[in-house]
């Protein structure tokens, strides 16, 4: 028997057009998430974001990594992120259910401020993400959500208030230390992540290191070995990735072809790009486009 978690996210999706794949919701930042089978693992951008699993299974990889979370497990994101990831269990009978929050640092800050005690960033820099349990609290504050969905015009009044008692669970959980650093200036988490901002704001602009570790207010030595230690890839790594999602998008979305794409994302060589491409994504920009194109949401 379903728990009521599980029933309502499953209502919500089929009340609103019963299919697989993302569902926004009238919430801002809040999409939940249906598979009725498992999937490969593909490429996935992901913003700073509480993850949750209602039902079934998922796992993502970053470097050598490989995070398994099932369900009333959550994976928590602190930066912008391309991952490698898939469902990992899910049918037509218990399909996968999905939450997704993206956070909002500006609210965080603020319920950060009124904690009586600080909490305390952990040290250690670390990858930037992580799975923990889902416990009782944050369920019930899942569930007060997805209720009151069910009332659109009591979604502004009502949704402000759980999303503070979410980050507050979050924040003086055992995890908070964790989850803290995306919320503080000084942090070398923060100090990556307006760093990767940065490079999200211009794909076509040649990456120099050293302009990078000046956004983030840290020596060209300090800055690319944090953000190594936070996202198991080198600046150059990573806007490789952020280059070829992008085009990737741009050919989906807009229906560019793969020259326009790579182009638009700072390559000056379509051949170099297309040889990028399918060594990341498994097959040259044309056919994987076609192939993306075939498959159900």
């Amino acid at each position: 028997m379903p728990t009521p978690l599980q029933a309502a996210v499953a209502a919500y999706i089929a009340a609103h057009g019963d299919t697989d794949g993302v569902h926004l919701t009238q919430i801002d930042r809040l999409v939940l998430m249906r598979s009725r089978r498992e999937s490969l693992p593909h490429h996935v951008l992901y913003r700073p974001t509480l993850c949750v699993v209602v039902q079934g299974a998922k796992q993502v990889m970053l470097g050598d990594d490989v995070f398994h979370y099932g369900e009333m497990q959550a994976l928590v994101i602190n930066v912008e992120l391309p991952l490698l990831g898939g469902v990992t269990r899910a049918s037509a009978d218990e399909p996968f259910l999905g939450i997704v929050l993206d956070f909002d640092v500006g609210l965080m800050r603020e319920i950060m401020d009124q904690l009586d005690m600080p909490v305390r960033p952990n040290a250690a820099t670390r990858p930037c993400l992580f799975v923990q349990d889902v416990d009782d609290r944050l369920a019930e504050c899942m569930l007060r959500l997805m209720r009151v969905l069910e009332t659109p015009q009591a979604i502004p009044i009502l949704s402000p208030s759980i999303m503070r008692e979410i980050y507050y669970w979050l924040l003086t959980g055992p995890h908070g230390g964790e989850i803290c650093k995306l919320a503080l200036p000084s942090s070398h988490t923060q100090r990556i992540a307006n760093a990767i901002h940065a490079m999200r704001g211009d794909f076509g602009r040649p990456i120099r290191v050293e302009q990078l570790a000046a956004t983030a207010n840290m020596s060209p030595t300090s800055f690319h070995q944090h953000f190594k230690a936070l996202t198991a890839m080198t600046p150059l790594q990573f806007q490789k990735h952020l280059r070829l999602l992008e085009a990737r998008r741009l050919m989906l979305a807009d229906a560019a072809n793969a020259t326009d794409a790579a182009y638009q994302v700072g390559y000056e060589s379509a051949s170099q790009f297309s040889r990028e491409y399918a060594r990341m994504f498994g097959a040259p920009p044309r056919r994987d486009v076609v192939q993306l194109r075939a498959v159900p949401a």
